[in-house]
């Protein structure tokens, strides 16, 4: 005979034997799947002609697409940032300066990941993508310096190659600086995401620093050696007819004049409504907590195209496998014939975590290339003739999902669930939401679970909600006579031996070997399936007696049909119980939480019962906790920097000024485009943060050395901001062009990128004219702060007072008289010996 059949696995409907193969942790994903592809190749080579072997599920195929697409942004965004150089220098030779910054910082991080053992992954490569518009900013600034002291101050290129970077060098430390303090924090988190998240920081970190070392050593040495004053010549022949250099310069002709003239005027404007300025500032930067609530928060982006999701189905308890393969085999046909669907892969019953009445279903979906619009698709289409065709029946992957789940609706009581496939293992499974009942009583617990699964359909915006703890799993319980067995003789380990064998069964009770076809088989030992469920049968099963013979089970026990439960969940020692769900499409998993609390805190839950919040939920919560801490670590770590670099209290506060104007134009830009705020929006924050400050740092360090110069205060507001525009234009439009392709990308993982590329490109580009204009504002306003009577007695006494601690810790310790005589003479001797040297010298 054979075995009893527990599980059922079918591909399109053909029967199969699935294997499943998972690396070792710490083992390289990529490795571990071109050494197993390897191994089939030569097993299929010894197979029947009949049997196929075929890759369904490959990790691989997911991420070489992610990272060529990941490499293809990394190109184009180089490209468009080095076309931003020659829009605004005219000069190939510029950009080639600017140009080669990229390839240099992101080869030199190379050097860092292979010493720290980082691989090229989708985090690392994220990074290196994020920073093409951050790591040619410092070379553009500098490039840009050097380029006007030629263009302005008709200087040799030698010359100003020195003079320009002395000028630039510490307003680019201090951005560089200060951008490596944004991104280290994040590497230091401590939940699931910051391990995610570990090597995004410091790859990130290194790329930056990398950037600084080549703006202060190849940048000028190519700028002394390839820059040529003629570049700049149709600037000074017109130069002796006019004072200002700066509008006569041959690059700041045509567009950007118009662009110069008209920040001038508005600056000047606001310099005058100075009050109202500022107040516009603090009406925007407030605007930000009711645009907090109104976009949608969840923990990662939930819409997600992988041309891949998977369908689990749970039938009630006590289902067999033969009533599980007949619904199951219903289902496959519905699946086949949804639109979109090329391929699924189905597993019934039992496995190593599953049981006899679960059931999984891989399914495949068409590529991106043939269902979703792209330039790729667009550019066959043209070629075909065409062209609308591109615009043409394209899908999401969603839509399948939403159309499969509308169709295994009528398969009830079946509870049936679709969801994408992991982005990465936070444990306790992927579920988006999984709230948690805590206590005592079973029979309560799955009462509130219960009521609660009820209720979503009440909230909305909830879909495929199951709870974990069900209490309708049939069982025969065997209650002993213990009395009667004892004066029987019967032991009751020989009656729980007997109904184990019996009923539940051994597999290798015994070996037989045929020699015929050298095989070795299991002998098992069971009653069939209809008999075990069968009372009478199992009653009538006989037992061994301590005085000789045997006795019938229906003498010693009292077999009663009875529900129990399937499973019985622990968390720190107490009894739990699961309501698990899906978020549906335009709903986010913070709202749908919130609602959740809600219908539970209206249940009136009995002290000894609690709820909280686990899985992706969980993750969300600890994760945004953690990014306000990375963030204030972040401001904290930015001041300390900008005040030694700037010696003063007041100008790193004006610059961090900058980061509250950004972020509503940030949370704006979400909510606009429907985006949502997750922790890929929340890396594109920290990478806004790191960009908006760099403009005020540009505008007041060259404000500062104009006035040092010698240049009246608001002249030189008006100045310094002028020459700076073109370097915060250039800068601002180099990083929005390389996140360009991250914001109109497609393919596998382009839904994360995105919102990156969101939250940087809206950010960035809507805030960047106030910023403009609110810094040179913020900064006179202080500079009269400072001025008044009222600062300046301030100032005497926190100077007084950090004199006083600065004594404290320099007073020397007391001595010993000995040691101290000792001490003075030495002093009074070296003294001596440096008056005679020096008179000596003279």
């Amino acid at each position: 005979g054979t075995k009893e059949q527990r599980s059922i696995a079918r591909l399109n409907g053909v029967p199969t034997v699935t294997l499943e193969i998972r690396r070792q942790s710490g083992a390289n994903t990529v490795e571990v799947i071109h050494n197993v592809k390897a191994q089939l190749e030569r097993v299929s080579a010894q197979l029947p002609s009949d049997i196929k072997l075929e890759i369904i599920r490959d990790q691989e195929r997911y991420i070489g697409a992610a990272l060529h697409e990941i490499t293809r942004h990394l190109v184009l965004g180089s490209i468009l940032a080095s076309l931003v150089v020659l829009l605004f220098m005219r000069s190939w030779r510029s950009t080639l300066i600017a140009a080669i910054a990229i390839p240099c910082s992101v080869i030199s991080t190379f050097a860092m990941m292979r010493a720290m053992n980082f691989t090229l992954n989708g985090v690392t490569m994220l990074a290196l993508v994020l920073m093409v518009g951050v790591v040619i900013d410092d070379a553009i600034v500098v490039l840009e310096n050097i380029f006007r002291f030629v263009e302005e101050k008709r200087m040799t290129a030698m010359r100003a190659a020195k003079e320009a970077t002395a000028d630039i060098g510490l307003a680019v430390m201090a951005t560089t600086f200060s951008l490596v303090v944004i991104f280290l924090p994040v590497s230091f988190m401590s939940s699931i995401s910051g391990r995610f998240l570990f090597q995004f920081g410091i790859t990130a970190a290194v790329a930056v620093l990398v950037s600084l070392l080549v703006s202060f050593t190849l940048t000028p040495m190519m700028s002394a050696r390839l820059l040529r004053a003629e570049d700049a010549a149709s600037g000074h022949a017109s130069a002796h007819a006019h004072h200002d250099t700066v509008s006569t310069a041959s690059s700041r002709r045509g567009f950007y004049a118009f662009i110069d003239r008209s920040y001038t005027w508005l600056l000047k404007l606001a310099m005058r409504h100075r009050i109202a300025v500022a107040a516009i500032a603090i009406a925007v930067a407030l605007s930000s907590i009711p645009l907090y609530r109104i976009v949608k928060q969840e923990y990662i982006p939930t819409d997600v195209d992988e041309a891949e999701f998977d369908v689990n189905v749970n039938a009630p308890e006590g289902t067999n496998i033969d009533s599980l393969n007949e619904s199951m085999l219903e289902i496959e046909k519905d699946l086949l014939s949804t639109p979109g669907v090329r391929l699924i892969q189905s597993s019934a019953g039992g496995s190593f975590l599953g049981a006899v009445n679960q059931a999984s279903i891989y399914v495949r979906i068409a590529p991106h290339e043939e269902r979703v619009f792209s330039l790729t698709k667009l550019w066959n289409s043209v070629k075909a003739g065409h062209p609308l065709a591109a615009f043409r029946g394209n899908y999401t992957q969603r839509d399948v999902m939403q159309e499969v789940r509308t169709r295994l609706q009528k398969y009830a009581p079946f509870r049936c669930n679709v969801r994408n496939a992991p982005s990465f293992n936070i444990g306790g499974g992927n579920f988006e939401i999984d709230f948690v009942f805590r206590g005592p009583e079973l029979e309560a617990l799955a009462k509130y679970a219960e009521t609660l699964r009820e209720k979503t359909k009440e909230i909305g915006g909830i879909v495929d909600a199951d709870t974990t703890l069900k209490l309708d799993k049939p069982e025969l319980r065997v209650h002993i006579n213990r009395d009667r067995a004892a004066d029987l003789g019967v032991d009751t380990a020989d009656i729980s031996t007997a109904l184990r064998l019996m009923v539940g069964g051994d597999d290798r009770v015994s070996r037989f070997r045929d020699p015929s076809v050298n095989e070795d088989y299991d002998v098992e030992l069971r009653l069939s399936e209809p008999d075990r469920k069968d009372t009478a049968t199992i009653s009538r099963l006989s037992v061994p007696s301590s005085r000789g013979g045997l006795v019938r089970v229906d003498n010693l026990v009292d077999i009663k049909e009875e529900a129990s439960p399937s499973r019985i969940d622990r968390l720190d020692r107490q009894r739990q119980a699961s309501m698990r769900a899906g978020v549906a499409p335009g709903f986010a998993l913070a709202d749908r939480l919130d609602a959740l609390r809600k219908a539970a805190a209206a249940m009136n839950l009995p002290v000894t019962y609690s709820t909280i919040i686990a899985g992706r939920g969980r993750e969300l919560e600890r994760t945004f906790v953690e990014f306000l801490w990375a963030f204030l670590l972040s401001i904290i770590f930015m001041y300390m920097i900008l005040a030694s670099q700037f010696e003063s209290t007041v100008h790193p506060f004006t610059i961090l000024l900058s980061l509250p104007l950004s972020v509503p134009f940030a949370l704006l830009s979400l909510w606009l485009l429907g985006d949502t705020l997750n922790l890929y929006s929340a890396l594109g924050i920290l990478v806004l943060f790191g960009v908006v400050k760099k403009n005020a740092i540009l505008q007041i360090d060259h404000m500062n050395n104009l006035r040092a110069l010698g240049m009246e205060r608001d002249a030189a507001v008006i100045q310094g901001n002028r020459d700076r525009l073109r370097p915060i234009l250039m800068t601002t439009l180099a990083l929005v062009a390389g996140m360009t392709p991250l914001a109109l990308g497609t393919g596998p993982g382009a839904e994360e990128r995105r919102s990156i590329a969101i939250v940087v490109i809206g950010g960035q580009s809507l805030s960047l004219l106030l910023t403009l204009i609110a810094t040179p504002v913020v900064y006179s306003l202080l500079d009269d702060l400072r001025a008044t009577a009222r600062w300046r007695k301030w100032a005497t006494k926190t100077a007084v007072f950090s004199s006083r601690v600065r004594n404290a810790i320099r007073r020397p310790a007391p001595k010993p008289a000995a040691l101290d005589q000792t001490v003075d003479s030495r002093t009074i001797s070296e003294e001596v010996e440096s008056v005679a040297a020096r008179g000596g010298s003279q």
